[in-house]
């Protein structure tokens, strides 16, 4: 009987510490961010350049991993362009966004980051980000 009792004991601490694991996602403290920039142009043919400035109330969205083809969270610039993803753990991810394009059968485009997180506190910064945008 004793014996059991130390083979359910190893069973019970093997299946606690593959309930461990974690996913990327969200439950950590790291976090990636970054800053939206639109260059603006007056004609749908993207050709006649009116302006660059900060792209306000754009979404962003994040796919946790980068297996999925459905993105898991999405988040919307400040006034000033810059986006923020708390809370992650470490893992990869897919970053992306939107921007114009001509001839694009959609006229639009994804444009992607792929981002891998590797400490618990670690902040990933992808800068300034340009996308092509009709006014």
């Amino acid at each position: 009987m004793r014996h059991y009792s130390w083979l359910l004991t190893l069973v019970f601490v093997q299946l606690l510490f593959l309930g461990c694991s974690k996913d990327p996602g969200i439950g950590g403290k790291a976090k990636i961010t970054g800053k939206l920039v639109g260059r603006f142009y007056s004609d749908n043919e993207l050709t006649q350049l009116a302006g660059v400035g900060a792209l306000g109330d754009e979404r962003v969205y994040i796919v946790y991993g980068n297996e999925k083809t459905q993105y898991d969270d999405d988040v919307r610039t400040t006034y000033d362009g810059t986006f923020e993803f708390k809370y992650l753990r470490p893992g990869k991810y897919v970053v992306f966004m939107y921007e114009n394009c001509y001839p694009c059968a959609s006229l639009q485009k994804e444009k992607l980051f792929e981002v891998e997180i590797t400490g618990k506190d670690q902040v990933v910064d992808l800068g300034e980000i340009t996308l092509t945008k009709e006014q």
